[in-house]
């Protein structure tokens, strides 16, 4: 105990507990300072001049205040409100302000549906793309909505008097939340409503029906297992009418103002995506209406489907480039044993594969987009490759995302394992993408169906890939041996198709835009490593540290 005239500072150490060796907060840098991968990919296909155009947006991702308000949006989740003070039923969701200050930021970019306005520039969805990868950055969740209303449009314009009504609430970058009717608003949000908990991906088992009315419309009944950002202004529905499954407009509240019969049971409790509201719905005679042809709901909503694929894809990558931002930060600054943990071998051979895995994904992921663009134009080359190349790539990045993230995060030691740190929030939405829109299984097979459906898909990806052919053994290696699983595609190596595919068109996009070391590293570690592991090859690149690693001003 303290003696007289004693206090309990005179016994503290100055040393023990002085701060140090703790890395500054990463705030207010810029991810695409960070990102030249990202560049380079742009101006490959043709967007240098653009490239500037994101700066404001990369910025206020990378600030304080966005990363704050991602913080807090997952910190206080959405509640579930189904009736008001007075026992009135009101199927309502609480959002914090945060997440409404995330969504108006991205729905005034233009990231819910600028590629579709009429006067959109050429190149419209890569930069829309590189928009959404940064602004993904700052928060995971909001993109939910953002996406699936950038993915309805193509799917609502199978009936143009529903698009002609809808698209231009659809693409107001205005954010104006709150159920009244969309002739009412200054901006709407669309979303997707399929699952049931009877079938899951297997929508064709759906038992939800919909009653052809006299007046063109018609009612619904039935239950939906997980519909996401039940707030949003219209959902794609799927249920089965006379003629089979088909695909329905179904608003929450109706022309006349009414609310429509569509009844929140419950917000599903997540593993991560915190801030997105999930939910199960019941569809108590709710009124829709018709997209494309009765009993053609599989075609009508496929369009939409192909666009959140994407959008799951650019999610992964997004998410494996702030946790590499973090582990790069964190090294750079962290010392042990007399230098930055930066600059020790291993750990320079972890942060080199973190940041290949990073590249590679950045690159393909762009090179969808822009395929995307030439496919809008007519190029049935590029459709065909879309075909084959996006599932596959929605099946292997968003499976390498949980792996990746979770290495960044043991960069950061025990600090990583802890709340404060962020790391937690982007490894518990690791797992996410790769299961929405079809988890890995589904997505494999469907580049199997690809295949079978329409084998000159085939002869266009080996187009693509043979630009690269005599540049490197270990390319044409792995070429050859894609030729062969593409000569003979069985279900049960649908798993291993699907990534020696991406990981070859990885390989050839690398070999033809980045750096030397950059696919000198990236060869040496997918194609002829000797690891399972990250960072088991021992394979270091001073080039791709210095390129990722994120500066502050």
């Amino acid at each position: 105990m303290t003696q007289p005239g004693e206090s309990a500072a005179d016994f503290v150490s100055p040393a023990s507990h002085r701060v140090s060796n703790q890395p500054p907060p990463l705030d207010d840098f810029d991810p695409l300072d960070c990102d030249p991968a990202l560049r380079e990919a742009l101006a490959e296909h043709g967007q240098s001049e653009r490239i500037e155009e994101l700066r404001p947006l990369a910025r206020q991702a990378g600030s304080a205040t966005a990363r704050e308000h991602g913080r807090l949006a997952n910190e206080h989740p959405p509640v579930l409100h189904s009736h008001d003070r007075y026992g009135h039923r009101i199927d309502e969701v609480e959002f914090h302000p945060s997440w409404h200050w995330l969504m108006e930021r991205a729905v005034s970019e233009g990231l819910h549906a600028a590629p579709w306005a009429p006067d959109a520039p050429e190149g419209a969805h890569l930069h829309r793309a590189a928009g959404f990868y940064l602004w993904s950055q700052a928060e995971a969740g909001h993109g939910c909505p953002i996406s699936m209303t950038f993915a309805s449009v193509p799917a609502l314009r199978h009936s143009p008097e529903l698009a002609e009504f809808y698209e231009p609430g659809l693409r107001a970058t205005n954010y104006d939340f709150g159920l009244r009717p969309a002739a009412n608003k200054r901006g709407l949000l669309a979303g997707m409503s399929m699952t049931e908990k009877q079938g899951g991906s297997d929508v064709r088992a759906n038992t939800t029906t919909a009653e052809p009315l006299a007046d063109g419309s018609y009612r619904i009944v039935g239950h939906k297992w997980f519909t996401s950002a039940p707030m949003n202004d219209l959902f794609l529905t799927l249920a089965q009418t006379p003629a089979g499954l088909s695909c329905l407009l179904v608003p929450r509240v109706l022309p006349d103002g009414t609310r429509n019969a569509v009844r929140l049971q419950r917000l599903k409790d997540k593993l991560g995506n915190k801030s997105n509201a999930s939910a199960e719905l019941e569809y108590e005679g709710a009124i829709g209406w018709l997209i494309g042809e009765e009993g053609r709901g599989v075609r009508s909503i496929i369009d939409m489907v192909s666009m959140t694929r994407m959008d799951c894809v650019l999610g992964s990558t997004a998410n494996m480039r702030i946790a590499l931002s973090e582990a790069a930060h964190h090294t750079a600054h962290r010392e042990a044993f007399g230098s930055t943990l930066n600059r020790t071998p291993l750990m320079r051979a972890v942060l080199s594969d973190l940041a290949v895995e990073s590249e590679a994904a950045v690159g393909l992921a762009m090179r969808l987009a822009s395929g995307i663009d030439r496919g809008q134009r007519g190029d049935r080359a590029e459709l065909d490759l879309l075909r084959l190349a996006l599932p596959a790539t929605k099946y292997y990045v968003c499976k390498r995302a949980p792996t990746m993230i979770g290495e960044a995060l043991e960069c950061l030691g025990g600090n990583g394992y802890v709340e404060e740190s962020g790391m937690p929030r982007l490894y518990r939405e690791a797992p996410l993408l790769s299961i929405w829109e079809g988890s890995g299984n589904v997505t494999a097979l469907d580049t199997l169906r690809a295949l079978h459906k329409q084998p000159d898909t085939a002869e266009t990806l080996l187009t693509e890939l043979d630009r690269t052919a005599g540049s490197d053994e270990r390319y044409d290696r792995s070429l050859r041996r894609l030729r062969a699983e593409l000569g003979e595609p069985r279900e049960e190596r649908a798993r291993a198709l699907a990534e020696r595919l991406v990981l070859t068109l990885q390989a050839s996009l690398l070999l033809r835009t980045a750096p030397t070391e950059v696919a000198e590293t990236f060869l040496a570690t997918r194609l002829d490593g000797d690891g399972h592991t990250l960072g088991a090859t021992g394979t270091r690149s001073d080039v791709l540290l210095d390129r990722v690693t994120p500066r502050k001003d």
